[in-house]
């Protein structure tokens, strides 16, 4: 563990108890999103790279146009 993850754990532990169970609950929620994206977005790297090279293709054959990020 961190220095810093062990003092942020040794100050949390001198919360209340509902606090303390507020914290956790994030934390965990938090670790079990990261979870779940790096699965996905693992999966979608071929899926990805495909795309990145038709892109590459449809450019190189002029079937592209500039984006414009100006409002009319």
């Amino acid at each position: 563990m961190t220095e810093l993850l062990d003092k942020a754990f040794k100050r949390a532990a001198t919360l209340p108890a509902s606090e303390q169970d507020r914290l956790a609950q994030e934390i965990l929620a938090e670790l079990e999103d990261e979870a779940l994206w790096d699965e996905r977005f693992g999966r979608s790297q071929d899926a990805l790279g495909r795309l990145a090279d038709a892109a590459a293709i449809a450019a190189e054959n002029g079937r592209t146009e500039p984006l414009s990020f100006e409002r009319g």
